[in-house]
């Protein structure tokens, strides 16, 4: 199953959930005047009917305002219509319920033997209108609430997917633009190995193009992208550079992880790990253990001169903020000089399970 069935498979279980959680909610709110005939011997079906009226106005109101009022007139800036046609609503409500259904409930309740008695204190209707105005007007700002939050929920997602978006279509140049510069090193001492090269890098960017464009990949084929990656970049370094991998994942990974994170931290470390007159070394470890996958990097500290154009120095910006919107709250990052300022430790950790 590929991401875009993955999406719209989470999207119709978050639907179908929904409609669960209104069934039972309004289940439970037209099973509530059953509490008043529990006690009694014989079910009443008239005196259920005089409870139901109140939860039956409560159920018009909350979804002419989450379906109608609320997305037709409070999200479109149309404030004072939306109160109008909810002061309307109410008005309506209240004319039939006090106006006509309770006479009719009251001259039922005669005919079946449940007169009042006489003698009993009646409360004045006045205090019934406000009670039920009250209840209406919660009622309209709980299907307001909820709606709202829907519909934020929705254009939160949207927002984050469209900017996941743009910071991988920043990403794929900058990549494309370090390893074009590796190519074009390489040409002026060895023009066999950069047709070679080449064609590596068009694997890359074939994974880079299509693969990368989802929203997970699998470890399994993200690892093995790494491997060529770091395979291109050992033929421009010297061979006084150590470079070491430690790579403990699976060719037949799935776990889905966010594709191309990695590789800027990876990128990073050739960009300020090898220097051409010192002794350099970049060490490289990834591994899956207890739903986490760490990608470990040591290397050699030799900082970028002012006269090295070799990137634009977004790599490490990107992944935070990729990480805030992929991974929130699942992963942890630490970044470290030792105290020479000669080895710079960089170890990411990040929740997939």
């Amino acid at each position: 199953m590929n991401t875009i069935q993955k999406n719209v498979a989470l999207q119709k279980t978050s639907e179908m959930q929904t409609v669960v959680i209104h069934l039972v909610v309004w289940l439970l709110v037209f099973a509530f005047p059953l509490i008043f005939e529990s006690s009694a011997e014989t079910f009443r079906w008239k005196a259920y009917l005089w409870h139901l009226e109140m939860p039956a106005a409560f159920c018009c109101v909350f979804y002419l305002n989450y379906g109608l009022f609320v997305p037709r007139f409070y999200m479109r800036g149309r404030r004072v219509r939306f109160f109008l046609y909810n002061a309307l609503l109410v008005a309506v409500l209240l004319a039939f319920q006090h106006g006509w259904f309770m006479p009719q409930i009251r001259h039922m309740a005669v005919d079946g033997g449940m007169t009042p008695r006489v003698d009993a204190p009646q409360p004045p209707v006045l205090s019934f209108i406000l009670r039920d105005v009250v209840m209406l007007g919660l009622t309209i700002g709980l299907g307001t609430t909820i709606r709202l939050s829907a519909q934020w929920k929705k254009a939160e997602a949207a927002r984050q997917e469209s900017e996941l978006k743009n910071l991988r279509n920043q990403l794929n140049p900058h990549f494309l633009l370090n390893t074009l510069n590796n190519i074009y090193a390489l040409i002026a001492f060895d023009s066999e190995k950069a047709q070679q090269t080449v064609q590596d890098l068009s694997k890359l960017l074939r994974y880079v193009l299509y693969e990368s464009q989802q929203a997970f990949v699998p470890l399994g084929k993200e690892v093995e992208f790494i491997r060529n990656y770091i395979d291109l970049m050992r033929i421009r370094v010297s061979k006084e550079v150590r470079i070491t991998i430690h790579i403990q994942v699976e060719s037949d990974n799935q776990t889905p992880v966010a594709p191309l994170l990695f590789i800027s931290l990876i990128e990073n470390a050739f960009k300020h790990g090898i220097s051409p007159t010192e002794p350099s070394f970049i060490i490289i470890s990834i591994e899956e253990r207890d739903d986490w996958v760490r990608c470990e990097i040591l290397n050699s500290n030799h900082p970028k001169t002012s006269s090295d154009k070799s990137g634009s120095g977004i790599g490490l910006e990107q992944v935070k903020k990729r990480l805030e919107l992929i991974y929130p709250g699942k992963y942890d990052w630490d970044m470290s000089l030792n105290d020479s300022g000669t080895v710079y430790a960089s170890l990411l950790s990040i929740k997939v399970k």
